[in-house]
């Protein structure tokens, strides 16, 4: 019994930290500006959030491993071979995906623009937080620090051994990181969708993180995944 209730503590304090770090790295981001440089908001209130959450994140990852030396973060290079094979079929898949769940939203009406004006500015500086920040921030707090964590003290696999227990239960807290929330007054704002959609992504991301042995390549497809989406609304968003 006491095992049980120290596994869900875990779980729980890694959810709180999963979720309420990112939350601390907005305030830290509405305080650092930059209207010369953005002045439409687009890419530097969030690149700033995902410098700041990954920082944060690192005190953890090194109070954890002073607690629990054997937790392993996979912060290596893994199996290189497997990684980059995963990597290149991932990135045709999730192209082919895009194309046709884009072309259907272009052709029922339902497709939604890029929300930025269409300057080079906003691209580019999307288009490099995506590329360069949401993959490697994200990854790391949810897959190496999440992952780790629970499968420590989660090692339990499911599916004849194909998944493990700890990636489904830090996939779910991805998919919540997904909802909107507000304090004053309360509310939450999500798309059913979107949330879903954070799910099985969070699985995939997860799955490769275990099968190459290293946060890199997860942190790649991550990245490789938003830019593929953004390009194709940006290019959508040019043709219409």
């Amino acid at each position: 019994m006491k095992k049980i209730v120290l596994k869900v503590l875990v779980v729980l304090l890694v959810a709180i930290s999963l979720l309420g770090l990112p939350m601390l790295a907005g305030k830290i981001a509405d305080l650092i500006p930059n209207r010369s440089l953005d002045p439409d908001g687009a890419f530097w209130w969030i690149s700033i959030h995902h410098i700041a959450q990954a920082l944060l994140f690192i005190p953890l990852f090194l109070i954890v491993k002073l607690i629990f030396p054997k937790v392993d973060f996979k912060l290596r290079i893994g199996n290189v071979k497997q990684g980059f094979s995963y990597v290149w079929k991932f990135a045709v898949f999730f192209l082919v995906y895009t194309a046709i769940a884009y072309g259907i939203t272009y052709f029922t009406d339902s497709f939604s623009v890029f929300r930025y004006p269409m300057r080079a500015n906003n691209i580019l500086g999307y288009l490099g937080f995506q590329l360069f920040l949401s993959g490697p921030s994200e990854e790391l707090i949810f897959r190496s620090f999440g992952i780790g964590v629970i499968a420590l003290l989660i090692p339990k696999r499911i599916f004849n051994n194909k998944i493990s227990l700890a990636t489904i239960i830090v996939a779910i807290i991805f998919a919540l990181a997904h909802v909107g929330i507000s304090f004053s007054p309360f509310n939450l704002s999500y798309s059913l969708m979107q949330v879903f959609y954070a799910f099985g992504l969070g699985l995939v991301y997860g799955h490769c993180f275990e099968k190459t042995d290293s946060i890199i390549y997860p942190m790649m497809i991550h990245s490789i995944s938003n830019v593929i989406s953004v390009g194709v609304t940006i290019l959508i968003t040019f043709l219409i």
